[in-house]
């Protein structure tokens, strides 16, 4: 299965979009005309497939390891508190 055109403008949009002046959200509902709520949802979805990897492959893989990250975090800020709570 391809990418669509809104797939591919959210990946082009993530690869550049520092490069933009003021804050993010607001250049993701200028340029891609949603809510940066649906972005992020639609932006997670996408990073798994892999249509999406070789549209971008850096870009992917880049984010895919800042979730991995994240959720290692939170699993053990999570254990932590657990154990706090023993």
């Amino acid at each position: 299965m391809q990418l669509t055109e809104a797939e591919q403008a959210i990946l082009d949009f993530e690869r550049s979009w520092w490069t933009e002046p003021g804050p993010k959200d607001e250049a993701i509902h200028e340029q891609l005309e949603m809510s940066a709520t649906r972005y992020y949802e639609l932006l997670n979805e996408l990073i798994d497939r892999p249509e999406a990897e070789s549209h971008d492959p850096l870009v992917v893989r880049r984010l895919r390891r800042m979730r991995d990250r994240r959720r290692r975090s939170r699993a053990e800020h999570v254990g932590a508190t657990s154990e706090e709570h023993s």
